[in-house]
Order: C-alpha cells, then structure tokens, then sequence
C-alpha cells in the first residue's frame, strides 16, 4: 500500500507517519522509486500499537522508542515485558527516608511470604509502590498496608491473566505483542472496572450520611 493507503488503515496522519520513520519507530517501506515506499499490514500494525502505547498507555514518545527496540532486539518476551514495565512506572517520586525503609520493609517480608523475586534496585515499579506505601503512611492511612497480602493476592490472579493471554502463542512477535497489550492497556482495563466496582461497592457503605 501507498503512504495515504497506510496513514487511511491505521488512523495516522501521513505527517506523524513521516515523523515516526524518521525518529525511527516505524521501520521503512519497500522502496519501488526515489520518492515512493510499499507498505505492508506489518506497517499498520505497528502504527496502531504505537497509538495504543500513546494514546491509551499514556506513554511518550521516547518510552515508545525503548519498548518498540526492545521489540525488535534479541531480548526474550520476559526481558522486553520489563521493558515495558520500567517505561510505565516512569520516575519513582521522593519520599522521606524513614518513611521510605519502612516500606521497603513491608515489601521485602511480603516477598519472603510469597516467595516473590525482584530487583528493587532495578525496578520502578518497586520504587513507585515504595512511594505509595510511603505517602499513605504519612497521611494516617497505614492500614492500607495491613491489608497487603490481600492486595498480592489479587495482584498474582490478574498476572495469571494477563499471561494467559500469551500462553499458547507461538509466534515471538505475537507473544511479545500481546504481552505488551496486556500490560498497557490491561492496566487500563483494570483500573477502570476497579473504580466502577468501588462506585457499585461503596454506595451502600460510603452513601449514607456519617452517624445515620
């Protein structure tokens, strides 16, 4: 297909189609003249997941950049996952050193309970859950942390889904494709049925006026 053929199938004006060849982000077409390139669904595909990243993910353009060389690097579907992960979680915001040891506390005997492993050094989204634990803590709402297994828990059931949605793929492209989809715009999904359930939830307990 032609470039206004492409720019058409995947919704992406034909000037940020032009921007994203050349940052890079979407790998030439087959050159059939010195000022014209065939497209090919490939080209589609990966302007609708870079749409995707952007629009629904949330992520910029230069996290987009890390993901998609990930993609197309050596790395295994677990390695280009962190990736990923790592490009979400962005920078992990400050928090006192007291506040931050205790929570790095929690987390570390939750890890031994679960028999979890990770990074703490190398993961944001270890520093980011740091913070949230942190912050709670200094705003009186420590029991959030009391009920920490119970939130682990939760989180290892929807990790089993979103592996599930890879298990049984057996193209590398497609495994890391939808383990990047799950990931994204999983993330996307969950949160917003978790705040429809806590709008359905909390009615009863929260709409009634304190001492009626």
């Amino acid at each position: 297909m032609r470039m206004a053929e492409l720019s058409a199938g995947s919704g992406v004006p034909v000037a940020t189609v032009k921007y994203y060849l050349r940052e890079g982000l979407l790998p030439p077409g087959e050159r059939t003249s010195p000022n014209q390139a065939r497209y090919s669904p490939d080209h589609v595909q990966r302007l609708r997941l870079i749409r995707a990243l952007t629009e629904v993910g949330g992520l910029p353009l230069a996290s987009v950049g890390a993901v998609l060389a990930a993609i197309d690097g050596d790395a295994t579907p677990h390695e280009t996952m962190g990736v990923v992960q790592q490009e979400l979680a962005g920078v992990p915001p400050q928090v006192s050193d007291e506040a931050a040891a205790w929570a790095s506390e929690l987390l570390h005997d939750l890890a031994l309970r679960h028999g979890w492993k990770w990074h703490p050094t190398e993961n944001r989204a270890f520093g980011n859950l740091i913070a949230a634990l942190a912050t709670a803590k200094e705003l009186g709402h420590g029991k959030l942390a009391e009920r920490l297994d119970e939130y682990a828990a939760l989180a290892v059931r929807v990790a089993e889904l979103d592996v599930e949605v890879v298990a049984g793929l057996t193209s590398f492209d497609k495994i890391i494709e939808a383990g990047l989809v799950a990931t994204v715009l999983g993330d996307r999904i969950f949160t917003g049925l978790r705040h429809l359930a806590q709008e359905h939830v909390s009615r009863d307990v929260l709409g009634r006026t304190p001492g009626s």
